[in-house]
């Protein structure tokens, strides 16, 4: 990072700054691959080690924006929220709150209502078969939300909350994909490849001819494959961080 940059950081006296770097970037990238929208949709990384204090981004502000500083820094367990005058959108404190509450193992949470997963969450069936080497990173590693009950708010948050099991994918019909896990750039990566994997899926489907599909035994195998190379997961990310060091750095301030 240029030396202005660290001393901006310095100045603002941020807390968790590499938590905060790499969910900008997060940000950043979910705007360029198209997977935002409008200013709707939220990010959050959890920075205690129950999981309930966590980062999450300002109400109103459009993806391509965000920067490491803005970040909100929130406590699940604070019932004064909303009544800060940094107050989160409340469909966000809601649905993030609720998942950072009960979910622990939810560090990452990334939400999105990109556009092919949205498609998929459309169909009257909405599995995704294993049809590509992406698609079947997902095998069996992807649950559906058939409950969708109007905005997530109060109790459809906390359904959606429970809804959450050991899987990375849930695809919530009616409403947008949810993507959980450890770490900022294995969540954002499972994110990236969902949203292609559906991108392909659909593509094939509206060809209109049959779709070959590998047996259930070829698609866990390559599954447990992509598992066994996560440093794939880390690299990516890296990258990403590198263009925008060069392209839009003021992600990092």
């Amino acid at each position: 990072m240029a030396r202005a940059q660290q001393a901006m950081l310095g100045r603002a006296g941020l807390d968790f700054k590499d938590e905060r770097i790499a969910l900008a970037c997060a940000f950043r990238w979910a705007a360029r691959f198209d997977m935002h929208e409008s200013v709707a949709n939220h990010f959050s990384i959890a920075v205690d080690e129950a999981g309930t204090r966590f980062l999450m981004n300002p109400r109103g502000r459009h993806f391509s924006r965000i920067r490491a500083s803005d970040l909100l820094l929130l406590d699940a367990e604070d019932t004064e929220t909303m009544a800060r005058p940094d107050t989160p959108d409340p469909t966000a404190w809601a649905l993030h709150g609720s998942i950072h509450r009960h979910v622990p193992h939810a560090r990452c949470v990334l939400h999105v209502h990109s556009k092919n997963a949205s498609v998929l969450a459309c169909l009257a069936d909405p599995e995704l078969p294993p049809v590509d080497i992406n698609a079947m990173r997902f095998w069996g590693r992807m649950s559906i939300d058939h409950g969708f009950d109007g905005m997530s708010l109060d109790d459809e948050a906390e359904r959606i909350a429970r809804a959450l099991d050991d899987k990375p994918i849930l695809l919530m019909r009616h409403h947008g994909v949810m993507v959980i896990g450890e770490t900022v750039a294995r969540t954002f990566d499972d994110l990236y490849y969902f949203e292609r994997a559906c991108s392909t899926y659909i593509a094939a489907l509206q060809t209109g001819r049959e779709l070959g599909m590998v047996s259930d035994e070829v698609a866990a195998k390559t599954a447990r494959q992509w598992l066994d190379y996560p440093e794939f997961s880390d690299d990516h990310f890296r990258e990403l961080q590198a263009i925008l060091d060069r392209e839009e750095p003021s992600y990092r301030l």
